[in-house]
């Protein structure tokens, strides 16, 4: 995962598990992607199914996530710790730089790591279960094209209606659509959003008419 980049993230329960059972589970996980994925990436567009769900992302720059950074080194987080601190925590989500009191900055990859993590021990908790809920590998396609990113945006929000789960787009209440049209205060890149479709209108009208994605079907993920 290159710094400054875009990409379609796809992950889904092992051996095709739910992920997801009630609406708890699903706020859970957004409080935690929002803990541990917004230091180190921007995003777009998400959904959440019962068994998998979508991301379109973009990695921050590395000056970025530390223009983030606490800029008092006697700050610490489980996110990344200083090197003149005795380090509690077993993180391997850190990159290490020379100098006595520079930080350790968090690595994006490992910052996914650790929310896969930290959901699996929530919900093996709350089902009583033990093992691996993710599949161990999640995957990541690199968005390097305005048509695929327009497409891919308008995809991940038809994942419900592909899958049975709702008529419409916009009845569905786990993924971005309702925080993008809306004015409520977002974390969400939502201007980004629509101006990669020129407005609101039609940003709207495209998802009420497109739900078929064949010239961007090499670029999919298996679900």
């Amino acid at each position: 995962m290159q710094y400054g980049k875009y990409y379609h993230i796809y992950n889904r329960g092992i051996d095709r598990c739910n992920l997801f059972n009630e609406p708890g589970n699903y706020q859970h996980f957004l409080n935690l992607y929002d803990k541990y994925i917004s230091l180190v990436a921007d995003t777009y567009c998400w959904c959440l199914m019962k068994n998998h769900f979508h991301l379109l992302i973009r990695i921050k720059d590395e000056n970025e996530i530390e223009a983030l950074l606490p800029p008092d080194c006697k700050k610490r987080d489980e996110e990344w710790q200083w090197r003149t601190q005795k380090i509690i925590t077993s993180n391997t989500n850190v990159l290490s730089k020379p100098g006595e009191n520079e930080l350790k900055k968090p690595i994006p990859f490992r910052m996914f790591a650790h929310l896969f993590n930290a959901y699996t021990k929530y919900y093996n908790k709350c089902y009583d279960r033990t093992g691996s809920l993710f599949e161990k590998n999640f995957r990541r396609i690199p968005v390097e094209s305005e048509d695929y990113f327009r497409k891919l945006i308008i995809y991940i929000h038809f994942n419900p209606v592909r899958h049975g789960f709702t008529k419409n787009v916009w009845d569905y209440p786990w993924s971005s659509y309702g925080s993008i049209i809306s004015l409520k205060a977002t974390k969400l890149k939502r201007e980004a959003v629509l101006g990669w479709f020129n407005q609101k209108a039609d940003f709207v009208y495209l998802h009420q008419t497109v739900n078929k994605f064949d010239d961007i079907a090499h670029l999919m993920i298996d679900e």
